[in-house]
């Protein structure tokens, strides 16, 4: 049976995730609803950022689901969903011979190499041991040529291959595959889903720097528990376990020759 989904389209809008939001639930007809906006005008990020985006340019929307099956230590499933959906498309749209260099940076930003192109933001409504809805928002870097903010390392679809991108199909290919790995989410199949997850982990392999309150180390990733905290294990053979925004990527980014500290959404 396929899913019904409402559409809510707008040339701007505040935040697509607050219009979600206030819809309390939406509409008990509808299995998803998706806004999408050209432009917003309170976009947010993790803790608070803005997310920087030309109008008509980019990939603004949210996506209202009601998770069947997820309990809420299981929450980071939603979150493992929706980065392999992005990823999969803007791989899909990037060509082979590209997709290499595409992974997910800890939990869900896209990144093409050291260069971050897509940020989600996930706000989960709680029933008990359940996750009643969630809104899903994502911001990702399509057309856009130039970044005036001062981001340290924004890149597009089309900075990466030169061509531009059609963002209707784009979108409708990354709410098809979330779909579909939601779904996954309430059979068997969840555990493939955490290994592919998993495979296109940014930084999975080898030792690279971190930052956490104590001070700059190196570190390799160990794997990521059920409920979301990434794992890492030192040089010196320490094993060490984060929560979000308990620890934060050094990047080395040739681009500007400066190291850039990027925080771990």
């Amino acid at each position: 049976m396929m899913s019904k989904i409402k559409w809510h389209r707008s040339d701007s809008i505040g935040s697509t995730n607050t219009y979600l939001r206030e819809l309390k639930g939406g509409d008990p007809d509808y299995d998803y609803e998706v806004a999408v906006a050209d432009f917003q005008t309170a976009g947010r990020g993790q803790k608070g950022n803005t997310w920087e985006s030309e109008q008509g340019k980019n990939l603004l929307f949210s996506i209202l689901a009601h998770p069947k099956g997820i309990e809420v230590q299981e929450q980071f499933y939603i979150s493992e969903a929706i980065a392999l959906a992005v990823s999969d498309a803007v791989i899909a749209a990037a060509g082979p011979e590209y997709a290499a260099g595409f992974s997910v940076k800890w939990s869900n930003d896209i990144y093409y190499k050291d260069y971050k192109m897509a940020g989600i933001l996930i706000e989960n409504t709680l029933q008990g041991s359940s996750i009643m809805d969630t809104v899903v928002g994502v911001g990702l870097d399509v057309n856009q040529e130039v970044f005036l903010s001062d981001a340290p390392n924004p890149i597009s679809l089309k900075n990466i291959t030169g061509r531009d991108y059609d963002r209707d199909s784009l979108l409708n290919d990354i709410i098809e595959r979330f779909i579909g790995y939601m779904e996954l989410g309430t059979h068997s199949q969840r555990d493939g889903v955490d290994k592919l997850y998993r495979s296109r982990l940014y930084r999975r392999e080898g030792y690279h720097k971190f930052r956490d309150a104590q001070g700059e180390f190196e570190a390799c990733i160990e794997g990521i528990r059920p409920d979301g905290c990434l794992m890492l294990q030192t040089r010196g053979g320490e094993h060490r376990t984060y929560e979000f925004k308990q620890v934060q990527f050094v990047l080395d980014l040739s681009a500007n020759h400066q190291s850039q500290v990027n925080p771990v959404s």
